[in-house]
């Protein structure tokens, strides 16, 4: 197994994790994808969302697989007057990750990280660090400083 930024952090601080090994198909990276070739449920695997605030600055949401993120409510939360997605094509230069392997752990730039509370919901979670990282929610809360809220849109249903 080859092992990520994410992998070496965790196991430099002894973070208790599960290395979730699959095969990678460079045609789906979406987190649904990674649900079913790990046979796990989607409101356990949570993607890796990078921003840019008004100053240009990096923040790091993570999300339900299924869900969208709200940009208004994560702006509110990290009390920045606008967000934008980072463009892919910066993303290995200010992250050291590729599209579909981003990862909140081992960013090599200074970030702040938002993590939707449905997280708390689950025994474990699963991220993306190259791999699947299978790891306690509030442990992963707690390492990286984590900021919990309410950061998906709202599900709007009309018969």
């Amino acid at each position: 197994m080859k092992k990520t930024n994410a992998i070496r952090e965790l196991e430099i601080h002894k973070i208790e994790h599960i290395v979730r090994e699959y095969e990678v198909d460079e045609e789906h990276l979406d987190a649904v994808s990674v649900a079913l070739k790990t046979n796990e449920d989607i409101t356990r695997v949570f993607k890796t969302l990078v921003l840019l605030n008004e100053k240009r600055e990096m923040v790091v949401a993570c999300i339900p697989g299924m869900e969208k993120l709200d940009l208004k409510k994560l702006a509110k939360l990290s009390n920045h007057k606008k967000l934008e997605m980072l463009p892919m094509k910066d993303l290995f230069s200010m992250t050291g990750y590729v599209r579909g392997g981003c990862s909140p752990i081992g960013i090599k730039k200074k970030h702040t990280v938002f993590i939707h509370k449905s997280a708390l919901d689950n025994k474990t979670i699963l991220i993306s660090g190259g791999l699947q990282i299978e790891i306690d929610p509030q442990k992963l809360i707690d390492y990286l400083k984590m900021v919990v809220g309410d950061i998906i849109e709202d599900v709007n249903i009309e018969f």
